[in-house]
């Protein structure tokens, strides 16, 4: 039988001092009911409850074990009604792994603006350039711009991010403007967690696109960089953009393992950005 059920029964017996109204108030039969305290008698080797035909009362060890099971009970339930709120209120912590280049303050603001909208989530953001494994590393949510989402995760497109070729204003006035006929003349600053199709000559590659963001600042060479992260650099003149055919935009997604049962706070995070991204977009910021 059923333990946890059989201790269901033991307690609504003892608080309605009578298996009949235990029995219609869980709506099973009274010798199911009975049946259930003595499984769980035989199951703890201790009598609970003495019975008469007028009355029933509990035992010394059956009054000890109701107290404990009331409790047990009790926190079950309120663990229940925890687990169930999670799926329709947006609270508690949600991990989220995203590409280092978020961490610019076009992307703070929109974190601001979510936490302001739901203030009881608490974020842990977990920046690289891999694509953790969520499972392994215990992740809600992935933000990931890539063009083959994994065949094992649940994607939504949350916005287009361009990518464009930038160099210092140093190293253009060092090297030349760079042009796709001279292209292989040029020194190229690359990550080395993708493959990139370019015949542009590699002096320097890093696993971090900050690393590489700073190269081109400090005028090494052409770096291939978000918009994101390149945006106020090119408006305040630090960076220049390299007219170059491989400029694209890309697309930003969220990635989950599972649909069903999906958290609030995981849901309300990716329709939020969803709706804020688009609404904001980079070249409207001040």
């Amino acid at each position: 039988m059923d333990t946890l059920q059989s201790i269901t029964v033991f307690r609504q017996v003892v608080e309605h001092s009578s298996f009949t109204r235990a029995a219609d108030v869980l709506g099973i039969s009274i010798a199911m009911a009975s049946k259930h305290v003595r499984h769980l008698e035989n199951h703890l080797q201790a009598k609970l409850l003495n019975r008469s035909s007028r009355k029933l009362s509990l035992t010394e060890a059956g009054e000890q074990y109701y107290r404990q099971c009331v409790l047990a009970l009790d926190t079950l339930a309120d663990a229940g009604e925890a687990a169930r709120q999670g799926t329709v209120t947006a609270q508690g912590l949600l991990k989220i792994t995203l590409p280092a280049w978020c961490a610019t303050p076009y992307f703070a603001r929109a974190l601001a603006a979510y936490r302001q909208a739901h203030p009881q989530v608490r974020l842990s953001l977990h920046l690289d350039g891999q694509h953790t494994d969520l499972i392994a590393h215990g992740m809600d949510l992935a933000l990931r711009v890539t063009r083959r989402p994994e065949p094992n995760l649940i994607v939504k497109p949350l916005t287009q991010i361009g990518f464009d070729w930038v160099a210092s204003p140093a190293y253009i006035a060092r090297h030349g403007q760079p042009q796709p006929e001279n292209w292989p003349q040029h020194h190229g600053l690359l990550p080395n967690y993708v493959d990139m199709d370019t015949t542009l000559p590699l002096v320097a590659d890093s696993n971090n696109t900050l690393m590489l963001y700073q190269l081109a600042l400090a005028g090494m060479g052409l770096a291939y960089l978000p918009a994101w992260l390149t945006h106020n650099d090119i408006q305040q003149g630090r960076l220049h953009r390299i007219d170059h055919d491989m400029r694209q935009n890309l697309t930003l997604y969220a990635a989950y393992m599972d649909r069903e049962f999906l958290s609030a706070k995981v849901r309300s995070f990716i329709d939020f950005l969803a709706a804020y991204l688009p609404q904001h977009p980079l070249d409207a910021e001040k």
